[in-house]
């Protein structure tokens, strides 16, 4: 989220614009609470662009030559507010962005990184592709599923502490089964590893 070159107009104006477009948000419905099983309320959507990371959008501004090219970073400032990217957030991102809501949702669908429904606290992604799996990673997802209490892959705990979900590849070929919970990269996980992997996250 690096880069070089310089925004042509003013920020405050920019932050005049980006207000008023945002605000027309309010009023949207939006299911689910940000981490931690899927919520069952309804209450208005709040945007998120607003204050701090409204700030951090403008500021991508000034990295990047257009607008469009924000989105990837755009969605992460979503997913870090809430937890995840509902329908109406997808929309807010299109709007402050200038794009279409499908093709916001084109990316945010491609990436297994980006959340579309609510997930537990800590999130976990395992390798289970052909490398990985004749090395065990199917038993490793079973221990995962089990440990966890999440039972069905893309299923948040009853705890709300965890979600598993199998991904095609982390890169770790060598060192099968790599998992990837939040930000932590682990490789050679067994099944005999994963309770006490797992006592590490509260």
């Amino acid at each position: 989220m690096s880069g070089d070159g310089q925004r042509g107009s003013g920020a405050a104006g920019q932050r005049g614009g980006l207000t008023a477009e945002v605000g027309a948000h309010r009023g949207v419905s939006e299911h689910g609470s940000a981490h931690g099983g899927h919520g069952t309320e309804t209450a208005p959507y709040e945007p998120v662009f607003r204050g701090e990371e409204l700030a951090k959008l403008e500021q991508l501004f000034t990295l990047y030559p257009t607008k469009q090219a924000c989105l990837l970073p755009a969605l992460w400032i979503v997913q870090e507010a809430r937890g995840w990217i509902s329908e109406p957030a997808i929309g807010e991102v299109a709007q402050v962005l200038g794009l279409t809501p499908a093709y916001v949702k084109g990316v945010v669908t491609f990436y297994t990184m980006y959340h579309t429904h609510p997930v537990g606290r800590h999130f976990i992604q395992v390798c289970t592709t052909t490398p990985c799996n004749i090395c065990g990673a199917e038993d490793v997802v079973k221990a995962l599923l089990q440990q966890t209490g999440c039972e069905e892959l893309g299923a948040t705990s009853p705890d709300g502490r965890f979600t598993v979900l199998e991904v095609e590849c982390l890169g770790a070929c060598g060192f099968a089964t790599p998992i990837l919970i939040d930000d932590d990269f682990i490789e050679n996980v067994t099944p005999d590893r994963v309770a006490g992997i797992l006592q590490r996250y509260q």
